[in-house]
């Protein structure tokens, strides 16, 4: 197998006894986290350099990984690093075959210091955790005894209170000009002239975020997700993004201040824990998922025209519906596999937010919208209803066509 070549065995336990035993790839050695799983059949550099992804361990559903290798410009996480604790597939490719690949998965696993194991049943385990929810695993090729691996997961801290955006936060401001980078982006947008100034508070942001900001005709000022409203104010931006990012929302009370002192003062766009941040600094409520949502193919309904947009998402919590509708916020969009909230507006306080990712592109482009819905908002001064989100998706698809 591509940089596995001593198939050392390794075992990964979950916390209520659960156990499985196949061989390492990557690195070796002894890695704890909450143990989740993707339902993605491809995207797996994207997923594992996601900042939302700190402090799990991720199992993959797709059987075969590995078979495209990996790519420099795909990394989505800013200081290039793999943000996973761990990683788990059934079969490693024993082929990489991609002409932009430079390096193996196993490899670029073992040059980041990140373990991995295969041969394992991803199904089996998959199934587990849709039955009795995501929980706490130790990965390891040191301990290979089940009772012990079982009682240091059991010890584990939970994530429910974890603040792990401190982890992933840049430690100073910084700019960011950079559109799509690739010949293999979607085409370049037309934005008009004007350039709004828009702040993104970074708890973790994807990197193809920040690109999209800049192609719906953004200058965007990057900056710690402890900055203060009265700083992000003290730059007269036009318009403030609020990033994805992991851990419980709840615990990221630093930002939530920020947000809160923001709110009516300056047009607010939120995605994923964004969007759970905006809805807490409103005074919503949150709670964690059973197994959370995460892959590339999470059907989303618009309230208003009933029409369905094809998601990616990854996230582990929630915004509680009847707290939120009673902030005065709009529930815009519905996630149809469990009827949790996928999206809102607040036509008082010139805000909305998304709980999935509209920078992902998993194949459909359907979400791309959300950012000239933002760049509207700052042109009026008036957050979009879910019937204007729709009317933007339409034109953008309509000035595709016409590319075309």
């Amino acid at each position: 197998m591509p940089g596995s070549e001593n198939n050392k065995i390794c075992k990964l336990a979950l916390e209520d006894g659960f156990v499985l035993s196949g061989f390492s790839f990557g690195a070796d050695g002894t890695s704890e986290g909450e143990v989740v799983f993707n339902t993605g059949m491809a995207g797996y550099q994207e997923i594992l350099t996601d900042p939302s992804y700190t402090g799990q361990i991720v199992t993959m559903t797709y059987p075969l990984i590995g078979n495209y290798g990996i790519t420099p410009e795909d990394v989505e996480s800013y200081n290039k690093k793999i943000q996973v604790r761990a990683f788990v597939v059934k079969e490693l490719s024993p082929i990489v075959s991609n002409f932009r690949s430079s390096q193996s998965l196993g490899d670029y696993l073992a040059e980041n210091g990140i373990m991995g194991i295969w041969g394992v049943d991803t199904r089996a385990l998959t199934r587990h955790l849709r039955t009795r929810g995501a929980m706490n695993g130790v990965m390891s090729t040191e301990i290979l005894d089940d009772k012990e691996l079982v009682a240091k997961a059991a010890a584990m801290e939970s994530m429910a209170g974890s603040d792990f955006v401190k982890d992933v936060t840049p430690a100073d401001a910084y700019d960011w000009a950079e559109g799509y980078n690739s010949e293999f982006s979607q085409g370049h947008r037309e934005h008009g002239k004007k350039v709004y100034k828009v702040v993104a508070i970074d708890c973790g942001a994807k990197m193809n975020i920040l690109r999209n900001l800049v192609e719906c005709g953004c200058e965007v000022t990057v900056v710690p997700a402890s900055t203060s409203a009265a700083d992000i104010l003290a730059r007269k931006p036009d318009g403030v993004f609020v990033s994805n990012g992991p851990g419980d929302p709840a615990a990221v009370t630093y930002t939530i201040e920020t947000l809160k002192g923001l709110i009516g003062k300056v047009p607010l766009f939120g995605i994923c824990l964004g969007h759970q941040m905006l809805s807490l600094a409103l005074g919503a409520k949150t709670y964690k998922l059973k197994f959370g949502h995460r892959g590339c193919n999470h059907p989303v309904r618009n309230e208003a025209t009933g029409k369905v947009e094809i998601t990616s998402q990854n996230h582990g919590f929630a915004v509680e519906a009847q707290s939120l509708e009673a902030t005065g916020a709009t529930i815009t969009h519905v996630n149809l596999n469990d009827n949790t909230v996928s999206g809102f507006t607040h036509t008082d306080k010139r805000l909305f937010s998304v709980q999935y990712h509209p920078e992902a592109s998993p194949g459909p482009h359907d979400a791309t919208y959300l950012f000239d819905c933002f760049r509207m908002m700052m042109e009026s001064g008036k957050a979009p209803t879910a019937k204007d989100m729709h009317a933007a998706q339409e034109a953008l698809a309509a000035a595709g066509q016409k590319k075309q």
